[in-house]
């Protein structure tokens, strides 16, 4: 396993993170230990989640399992890096109670407690704000941050789904406070959608965060997705039935699987690959609904694109171009 530092921190995290959204609405508690077993026993030490997974009635239920995991001892806690989130509504019942929910420092300081107690541990080790709040200042997000880092509660803060500005915005507050400010922004990033090459990744490079691209993937769409559609292996949904009903989206994907085809290489590890190689990133989240697919994510990490490569998949997927000229002048 190759590791690098989050950010411009000290901590040391894998260059793939486990991804746990699954464990609960898809994978079952059995499995979903089985495969945080193969992720830390293949040297993977990060580990992400958020309070509201599980989705529903059954909003974090994926943090208990996690936690259950981490109560079968053996060092898990300690050999992992977590990572959850805040923001969506975990009001009782399933209700949507006000403050319940967004980054109030009232509604930090409970949906910390309710995800330590989940997790079954004492801290976090990355907190992160799941989506922009726009009616919250930032001097009160740090408020509470600051606290639960004096309390040991927390360790680094990180964002979700931020535009550039906001990161910016973020840091700037947390600077002229003292405080740490961001330390990661996890992004909607992959081959097929790279507009956070304009704005995100520049501004989080600046402010010294480790991008942690989502959804590499995209969906499914990059895992070979036409190929298992001919063989009756997938059925496509959602906004991925959406994306291969466009003419122009499905073929980009059918060169993209034909070129992978002629140099004898997996779609999805390709995918996994080709983000390693991007300015900025840590690494990918991976979501494995099993055993088998978290193995075929690691061998990403083995692959050698090259050049060539690199430059046909620009071809196919060309990114947006650096920010201002791909705009302007």
């Amino acid at each position: 396993m190759e590791y690098t530092q989050l950010g411009r921190t000290g901590l040391k995290v894998s260059r793939l993170v486990l991804g746990t959204m699954n464990f609960g609405p898809q994978t079952d508690e059995t499995t979903s230990h089985a495969i945080m077993d193969t992720a830390l026993d293949a040297g993977l030490n990060y580990f992400d989640t958020a309070n509201v997974y599980g989705w529903g009635e059954n909003k974090g239920r994926t943090e208990s399992i996690v936690g259950s995991w981490f109560a079968l001892g053996d060092g898990r806690r300690d050999r992992t890096v977590l990572a959850t989130k805040v923001y969506g509504n975990m009001g009782p019942d399933g209700e949507a109670w006000p403050n319940h929910d967004k980054l109030s420092a009232l509604n930090i300081r409970r949906a910390v407690e309710g995800s330590l107690r989940r997790l079954g541990t004492d801290y976090i080790d990355v907190y992160q704000f799941h989506h922009v709040d726009r009616a919250t200042p930032f001097e009160e997000i740090w408020q509470a941050v600051d606290v639960l880092i004096q309390q040991g509660k927390i360790l680094y803060a990180g964002s979700s789904n931020f535009p550039g500005y906001k990161i910016a915005q973020a840091n700037e507050t947390a600077a002229r406070r003292g405080s740490v400010g961001l330390v990661s922004e996890q992004c909607l990033y992959n081959l097929f959608e790279r507009r956070a090459e304009m704005e995100v990744i520049p501004a989080a490079q600046e402010y010294g965060l480790g991008v942690i691209p989502w959804s590499p993937l995209h969906g499914g769409l990059l895992g070979g997705v036409l190929k298992k559609e001919a063989e009756g292996k997938r059925r496509t949904e959602g906004r991925a039935a959406a994306t291969l009903a466009d003419p122009a989206s499905r073929a980009k994907l059918q060169a993209y699987e034909d070129l992978l085809d002629k140099h004898g290489l997996q779609p999805g590890e390709t995918a996994l690959a080709w983000l390693l190689t991007r300015p900025g990133v840590t690494g990918p989240i991976v979501g494995p609904r099993t055993p088998d697919q978290l193995s075929g994510a690691l061998r990403a990490l083995e692959l050698d694109l090259g050049e060539e490569l690199l430059a046909s998949l620009d071809e196919i997927f060309p990114g947006p171009g650096p920010s201002p000229e791909a705009f302007a002048w």
